[in-house]
């Protein structure tokens, strides 16, 4: 087996990719899943398994479940790889979309995955409480898309692609932008997100200063890997300080993910691993499809770069990308 440590990227989706069922096949195969549900309805104070496998009350896509839900199945799924792997490989960075950027500092070990379930319990509770108002996705450049969305009183809130970006308002105001495109681009359909708020914008200001003294509380340790930044698309410093400031300006600033990913093509990585989450239509978790997969490819073609892709979101994909590692030669 090669050493792959220098060129390893491991990435975690954020809000979107929940759906109910999530982690339940892990938990009835895997005792290391079923060890960490556990821990986690510890933390948090209520079952995660009930709810993320069976969303009885209908809770898990508001935002203060959403986000504690998905870190424990995005770590789930990087724990139970682990095992199978035999712990083998150690990324040289870890990156996430959002939410998914906590899940990135457990992995690099900057966060306990205690102190992260804490963070994002809280940050989701604010975030809820304290945020207004919708998001959508345009199929247009950065450029394009802002002056029409600030016309409207509406912000930028990720930039996910040269030509996808995520802009954030009331749900008035953001039909407003919607509409105006329709009118300039026909061929250029929003998608309305899965949120509870604007997120990555001014209306999350309220949220941020009240989750800035939660941040301060937080204990970070020494990072194992280098951890992208979504506020500024490189790379976190070491300093616990600097990492607390770039979480707090994340709220309430775009998520700069094709910055992130250009600047971990700019170190060469050529593995890519996703834990976590799914989409699709499909009602179970072995029919979900890799959340970022689509933007990892794309971001890749564009910048003329190549890397090999690889998920880790259901029980079956864990083994087949396990057994990938184990034994590269039938790959």
């Amino acid at each position: 087996m090669r050493d792959y440590e220098q060129d390893i990227l491991y990435v975690f989706p954020g809000q979107g990719s929940q759906y109910a069922g999530m982690g339940s096949d892990l938990h009835g195969e895997f005792e290391v899943a079923r060890k960490i549900y556990a821990q986690s309805s510890d933390v948090l104070g209520y079952d995660i398994a009930e709810l993320s496998f069976k969303d009885p009350e209908d809770k898990l896509n508001l935002t203060r479940y959403t986000q504690p839900a998905l870190l424990t199945h995005s770590v789930a799924c990087l724990e139970i790889f682990r095992e199978l792997t035999d712990d083998r490989l150690k990324p040289a960075i870890a990156a996430g979309h959002s939410l998914g950027e906590y899940t990135a500092l457990v992995a690099a070990k900057v966060l306990s995955f205690e102190s992260a379930l804490k963070l994002v319990q809280k940050r989701g509770e604010l975030m809820g409480t304290h945020g207004e108002g919708e998001m959508s996705a345009f199929p247009l450049a950065l450029d394009v898309i802002k002056p029409i969305a600030e016309k409207h009183r509406c912000a930028v809130a990720g930039c996910n692609l040269p030509e996808q970006t995520v802009v954030g308002g009331r749900a008035e105001d953001l039909e407003m932008v919607e509409q105006e495109v329709q009118q300039q681009f026909a061929r250029k359909r929003p998608v309305r997100l899965k949120t509870e708020g604007a997120f990555h914008t001014y209306y999350m200001d309220k949220a941020a200063e009240l989750f800035r003294p939660v941040l301060e509380d937080a204990s970070f340790g020494s990072a194992e890997a280098r951890v992208l930044s979504n506020y500024t698309g490189g790379f976190h410093e070491a300093d616990p300080a600097t990492i607390r400031e770039g979480l707090y300006y994340q709220l309430f600033n775009p998520v700069m993910w094709h910055a992130n990913l250009l600047t971990a093509f700019g170190e060469g990585v050529q593995m890519i691993f996703e834990f976590g989450g799914g989409i699709g239509s499909a009602e179970t978790p072995d029919g979900k499809r890799p959340n970022l997969e689509g933007m990892i490819k794309r971001a890749s073609k564009a910048a003329e770069y190549q890397a090999q892709y690889r998920s880790a979101i259901n029980a079956p994909s864990v083994r087949e990308t396990a057994d990938f590692v184990n034994n590269p030669e039938a790959s």
